[in-house]
């Protein structure tokens, strides 16, 4: 079981939480693996999109981050062992155009999260599918989430289904 406790400092304000919270816009996706992929496109270093099955995104090279959790609604989650694609791996596989500066991570339903690419690679920064060695459950964004330890959750979109290269920063759902 992974360390939950709060030896770590916490960002000013926030408190640690006694569990896992579900927070979320909108309903839980249906997942269906036939249907699903993840695509990387816009300001790409080719011009082409790259897109990955749901068995061949399963094929990439998994890596494990042990990082906080932390949520705009002021709690935080300590300790989670996340396990999923390096976000750095895509940029090595797809791999932006020299212009492009920022990304949005597109996620169902049209739920898009705005960061800069440098935060995509933070060796800490993956497409989770795993925590604590348990698969997602589909309220916690299975098969796909993003986890940008560099930013608070509200940046880190469950049910990831494509990466948009920007060359200049949009706005995301929350922002707009």
């Amino acid at each position: 079981m992974p360390d939950r406790g709060a030896s770590r400092p916490l960002p000013p304000g926030q408190r640690v939480s006694r569990g896992w919270p579900v927070l979320h816009y909108g309903p839980v996706p249906r997942f269906r693996p036939e249907a699903w992929d993840l695509r990387v496109y816009g300001a790409t270093a080719t011009g082409a999109t790259t897109r990955w099955s749901y068995e061949e995104f399963g094929r990439l090279p998994r890596v494990e981050a042990v990082v906080d959790l932390h949520c705009v609604t002021k709690t935080s989650v300590l300790g989670c062992r996340w396990t999923g694609v390096a976000a750095a791996t895509l940029l090595e596989l797809a791999p932006p155009a020299a212009e492009a500066t920022h990304v949005l991570v597109w996620a169902e339903y049209g739920y898009g999260a705005n960061l800069p690419l440098d935060d995509l690679r933070d060796p800490t920064c993956l497409l989770a599918s795993h925590r604590d060695g348990e698969p997602l459950t589909p309220e916690h964004g299975w098969p796909l989430r993003l986890v940008v330890p560099r930013r608070y959750a509200w940046k880190g979109p469950k049910w990831v289904r494509g990466v948009e290269y920007l060359v200049g920063d949009r706005r995301g759902f929350w922002e707009q």
